[in-house]
């Protein structure tokens, strides 16, 4: 999730929503090669190797990378939960909701048997009703080994927008407010970074570090050259990111989703009101996230019982 949960990256991203080179898929592969972006690059573009990296205000958690050497970023391994006292009771809360569900359980003993990669959970009152997975850390092969899912502290409360939210939108209406409770919804959080975990750490790890230090970059340029898509040096970047840096966060960002909505696929089991949820949730990402529809369908596939994708 973005830095902000309620309109935080909507002013910018409109803006590069124009862009024209083609989305990245569900299933699609892009062939990683050498960054051929160096210092006489940046100098031309009147930037400098600060530019690289994304401010505060631009989500810094999402694109801190590092390179470490061994098994994981701290030689151990497994999840690491570092919870201040004050948010235990709410944490276990929020963590016991998420567990509730096979696909919860599925991917939490994956990452605490994982002696290659430490998942890092912690809790901060910066972004109350948000969360962030970042500080990646990635060995000299490109495997991660390191990652952290940082929570706010009242994820409990705070529906995101629907664009680029559409499945945890959808709980802000109707009765699903009153009938489903805060924990699921901060259950659904804690689902969509898991889903970028798993798509960072199922990705080619090199080509992720390329995407992270090329957005901010694309951005800068995208905002300094008055909007010009067909400026040759963004086709350039678009090409080695494969898609646009809007392209590609927002296939993140889907991913994350996709994952919110395997948790509630396997967690909302009253019918009437499933029927109404997931009908709902369908409507959402076909005015939303079209394009990504397929994503959603295959996981709504797998329980044919999903009312409203039947």
């Amino acid at each position: 999730m973005k830095n902000c949960y309620v309109s935080c990256f909507v002013a910018i991203l409109c803006a590069l929503w124009l862009l024209t080179p083609s989305r990245l898929s569900a299933r699609q592969t892009v062939g990683l090669h050498s960054s051929r972006w160096d210092i006489e690059d940046f100098s031309q573009c009147g930037l400098s190797s600060a530019d690289l990296f994304v401010t505060r205000e631009d989500s810094s958690a999402r694109f801190e990378d590092s390179y470490t050497k061994g098994a994981s970023a701290t030689g151990q391994g497994g999840i690491k939960e570092e919870i201040p006292d004050r948010y235990r009771t709410r944490y276990q809360e929020w963590k016991s909701e998420f567990l509730s569900t096979e696909a919860g359980r599925q991917q939490w003993e994956k990452y605490e048997h994982n002696a290659r990669l430490t998942l890092t959970i912690t809790i901060s009152n910066e972004n109350q009703h948000g969360a962030t997975t970042g500080k990646y850390r990635w060995n000299d092969t490109g495997e991660l080994v390191g990652v952290t899912i940082t929570l706010g502290s009242e994820i409990n409360q705070g529906y995101p927008d629907p664009v680029y939210y559409p499945v945890m939108n959808s709980l802000a209406y109707g009765d699903a407010e009153q009938t489903m409770g805060g924990d699921i919804l901060a259950a659904a959080k804690i689902a969509h970074e898991f889903g970028h975990v798993n798509q960072a750490s199922g990705m080619d790890g090199k080509l992720y570090q390329l995407q992270n230090q090329l957005m901010p970059l694309y951005k800068t340029i995208f905002l300094a050259n008055g909007h010009d898509t067909h400026d040759p040096r963004l086709i350039k970047m678009a090409n080695e990111m494969g898609g646009t840096s809007a392209e590609v966060w927002e296939d993140r960002e889907y991913w994350g989703e996709a994952n919110a909505l395997l948790f509630l696929r396997d967690r909302v089991a009253e019918k009437s009101f499933r029927c109404a949820l997931f009908a709902r949730i369908k409507r959402t990402i076909t005015e939303y996230a079209e394009s990504y529809a397929d994503r959603f369908n295959q996981i709504a596939q797998l329980k044919p019982s999903l009312c409203g994708w039947q």
